[in-house]
């Protein structure tokens, strides 16, 4: 079994996210490395929604866990914010648009827009899927890979979005949506072709009916626990999400963890779930629209 663990956020302040990340990683005994040199953070920016929508990773959250490596390892430690290009998205706009230009400006670290980099194809399988996937060298050369994803319930048949999922995000390829039909395979081969050492979930505002300050963290080394653990906050059942029991077939992780720390219905019962399927369906016509505009501002 894989331990989870779940912290409180006391305030909105940069300094009691870092407590809250520290007592996280606490309670699951992790400590890191001296000699880690190079670190990659893929945050979740999915698109250009500021983090109070709860849909992309807040750059303060991020920011107090940078600074929480460097007291622990070094000032000098080279870290890179990563994401990838989406049909609908582009890194050197959300890098400005959501604060991250300023954040890299601010803390010394490097944005990498992993569609720019070169990459090495790696080939992997996920159930009876086939798939030749570029990996970024950033991500190869990382000596320690930190997922900062979101909890998001979703329509599609995925149904959660969190830290299986916020690594597909790291596939190079802008127009992801050719791997919709095998969506969940997909998901489950870019963990495979790409693992994470450590999962640090930013839950201060969460995505639902409407955002809500719930204010936790969540840390695993095991993606496939927390994302369990996370399906259950926002009341789903893991054992009904192909991919995440696809994941734990392919050896990514289990989906029975021991938690540590708050009781994760503590804050099960304040996500913002009530309606949530009606709320998506009605929006779904405003997200068109919302891309549309997105590309007559030139940000396609």
């Amino acid at each position: 079994m894989s331990l989870v663990s779940l912290t409180k956020i006391r305030s909105a302040s940069q300094n009691s996210m870092k407590r809250a990340i520290s007592e996280s990683l606490g309670l699951i005994d992790y400590s890191f490395k001296n000699k880690v040199i190079n670190i990659v953070i893929k945050a979740n920016l999915c698109y250009y929604w500021d983090y109070s929508t709860g849909q992309t990773t807040d750059p303060k959250f991020v920011a107090a866990l940078i600074d929480l490596i460097r007291e622990r390892v070094s000032t000098n430690t080279d870290i890179s914010i990563v994401e990838s290009d989406a049909s609908a998205m582009k890194c050197k706009h959300v890098f400005r648009m959501l604060g991250y230009e300023q954040l890299a400006k601010d803390y010394n670290v490097k944005l990498v827009n992993l569609s720019e980099d070169s990459c090495e194809i790696i080939q992997v399988t996920a159930g009876k899927q086939s798939f030749s996937l570029p990996v970024a060298k950033t991500i190869l050369q990382a000596d320690l890979k930190i997922n900062v994803p979101k909890i998001k319930y979703t329509m599609d048949p995925i149904k959660l979005t969190c830290a299986l999922k916020n690594i597909f995000g790291c596939i190079p390829f802008p127009r992801k949506f050719r791997y919709h039909p095998r969506l969940g395979e997909a998901i489950v081969a870019a963990n495979k072709a790409m693992p994470f050492d450590l999962c640090v979930i930013d839950g201060n505002i969460v995505s639902g009916v409407q955002p809500r300050r719930l204010g936790f963290v969540m840390a695993s080394r095991d993606p496939v626990a927390i994302d369990a653990a996370a399906a259950k906050i926002a009341g789903l059942n893991p054992n009904r999400i192909k991919y995440i029991q696809l994941a734990q077939q392919e050896g990514l992780g289990t989906t029975h963890c021991v938690e540590k720390g708050l009781p994760l219905h503590y804050f099960e019962k304040s996500y913002p779930r009530k309606n949530l399927e009606k709320k998506l369906m009605g929006s779904a016509y405003k997200g068109i629209l919302r891309l549309k505009l997105g590309q007559k501002m030139g940000l396609e």
